[in-house]
């Protein structure tokens, strides 16, 4: 009797099935990750076909500038030599749209566009109007008296009579959308009367004036579509490959991408950099810490405590200066020499010493640090807030009444916040195919592995329960074989016809 043939060939398809899974399972895990790697490259690359174009071309993330007036409390002693007193005021929140114009793709692989930004007020996410008034330092006669420090007496006391006939002081009261937008000034068209084509404002004077409606000048950064290492990086401003406002190489290098998206497949050794026109200058943010942002996972980067530090506490700075406290970054420079300041809000990572010149400020990392929260795998930031301090250095003039007797301060005019996250339909459709779709591949690729182990255990099972059944059936088999033989031997004996003469005893019987 032959063993059953169904066990063997269930064991075999079990095992064939098994040895599938897991060839299936070894073949994902080699192809495709580089499939996906090759999907996203193709995704997040300068060019119409890709996912992200239409993204970087017209920024879909819902972006707010918020805006924090320092509003002095005791203008008329500080003339008189007493400690500034201010008060924060705000936020005055505006929408803030981008749009890129004039995109022009090279045969170098690169990409020239300007972006255009306009703002939109929002009283309902606002706390105040931009009818509010605003007492705080009058630029244009602080700054021009900054500029005659050195020059004759004679010249000093000239401005000042043209300050005194145009009725310029020292401090101003404005309105918020003045401060913000430009007002009339008199004295702005004498100067550029007097001073043709040295002066940035035409009829009006305001903080933002220059940015609304307008570009930030015209970037060249390279596409990745021929060559990766570059993607998103910036080749030119403004047609000059490095900046000519600071006092070292390294300064006046144009370093990182326009400030949208960064290169993928981000580590958290990866320096994140972006050139801002606003600072004039390259700006670099280290890894902080892994998280989430609905869902995604994140990299958070941060301004290292260096960003703003002199030269004397982060040498590479030198050629920022000439500084004064560490923590502030000279802006003279780039703008048309008036002694103006950047740094982080209220003073934040700055000398303490510019927190004892001034009341009123509080810096607080939770709400006066910068970050930027990025998807590593993609480049593509999902959370940023990005805060900075204008300030101005002020202090008496001899031969300038208007200045009084102001004691050398750096004195905070403003600070502002520019903020975005992903969200909506956009957010909906990066998680689906960025996030959840290589992620359902990598659960498909595990579920593989599992039903293989799965397979070959059971395989291995039936092969040792077979083993028992077919030994025990062999060894039945045997023994039915040998009892036959006997029982065949001994009817033989019976049938076997006797000797002559003899008669069988059993025939007696």
């Amino acid at each position: 009797m032959a063993p059953k043939l169904g066990g063997c060939r269930t064991t075999a398809a079990l095992g064939l099935a098994g040895l599938l899974c897991m060839v299936l399972g070894v073949v994902m895990s080699l192809v495709l990750p580089q499939l996906l790697r090759d999907q996203i490259l193709q995704n997040v690359r300068i060019d119409p076909s890709s996912l992200s174009f239409e993204m970087w071309r017209e920024i879909p993330i819902p972006f707010y500038m918020s805006v924090y007036f320092f509003h002095v409390q005791n203008a008329e002693e500080v003339l008189k030599g007493e400690k500034p007193s201010i008060q924060e005021r705000g936020p005055y929140v505006y929408r803030e749209y981008r749009k890129k114009r004039n995109i022009t793709f090279y045969d170098n692989d690169t990409v020239s566009f300007l972006e255009y930004r306009t703002f939109e007020f929002q009283p309902q996410m606002s706390q105040g109007l931009e009818t509010d008034y605003i007492v705080m330092p009058n630029i244009l006669v602080m700054a021009a008296s900054m500029m005659m420090e050195h020059k004759p007496l004679t010249m000093k006391l000239l401005l000042s009579l043209f300050f005194t006939t145009f009725g310029q002081r020292a401090f101003m009261n404005r309105t918020v959308g003045e401060i913000m937008w430009g007002y009339q000034e008199p004295f702005i068209n004498m100067m550029n009367k007097q001073l043709p084509g040295k002066f940035p404002f035409k009829d009006k004077f305001g903080l933002f004036s220059q940015l609304n409606g307008s570009s930030s000048g015209l970037f060249t950064v390279f596409t990745g579509v021929k060559d990766f290492s570059k993607i998103h990086q910036v080749d030119k401003w403004n047609g000059k490959s490095k900046l000519s406002f600071w006092n070292s190489d390294q300064c006046n290098m144009i370093n990182g991408t326009s400030g949208q998206m960064w290169a993928p497949f981000m580590t958290p050794e990866y320096n994140l950099q972006f050139y801002s026109p606003e600072a004039c200058r390259s700006l670099n943010f280290e890894y902080e810490k892994s998280g989430n942002f609905e869902g995604i996972p994140t990299f958070r980067f941060v301004a290292p405590k260096t960003l703003f530090a002199n030269g004397s506490v982060y040498p590479p700075n030198e050629g920022f200066c000439p500084c004064l406290a560490s923590g502030i970054q000279n802006m003279s420079s780039c703008q048309f020499n008036a002694p103006l300041f950047l740094s982080q809000p209220h003073f934040y990572n700055a000398d303490p010493m510019l927190l004892e010149d001034v009341i009123g400020l509080h810096p607080d990392k939770e709400k006066h640090s910068l970050f930027l929260e990025v998807h590593p795998v993609t480049g593509i930031p999902m959370n940023c807030s990005v805060k900075f301090q204008l300030n101005l250095y002020a202090k008496a003039i001899p031969g300038i009444g208007q200045t009084g007797k102001i004691k050398p301060v750096v004195l905070p005019i403003l600070w502002f916040e520019e903020r975005g996250a992903m969200e909506g339909q956009t957010l909906d459709t990066f998680y689906t195919r960025l996030v959840l779709v290589p992620q359902l591949i990598q659960y498909i690729q595990y579920v593989l592995y599992a039903f293989s182990c799965l397979f070959i255990l059971i395989t291995i099972i039936l092969i040792f329960k077979n083993q028992e059944t077919f030994f025990l059936f062999w060894s039945s088999n045997k023994k039915v074989s040998k009892n036959s033989e006997a029982i065949q031997s001994y009817s033989e004996f019976l049938m076997t016809p006797a000797s002559n003469g003899k008669v069988l005893q059993e025939a007696r019987l």
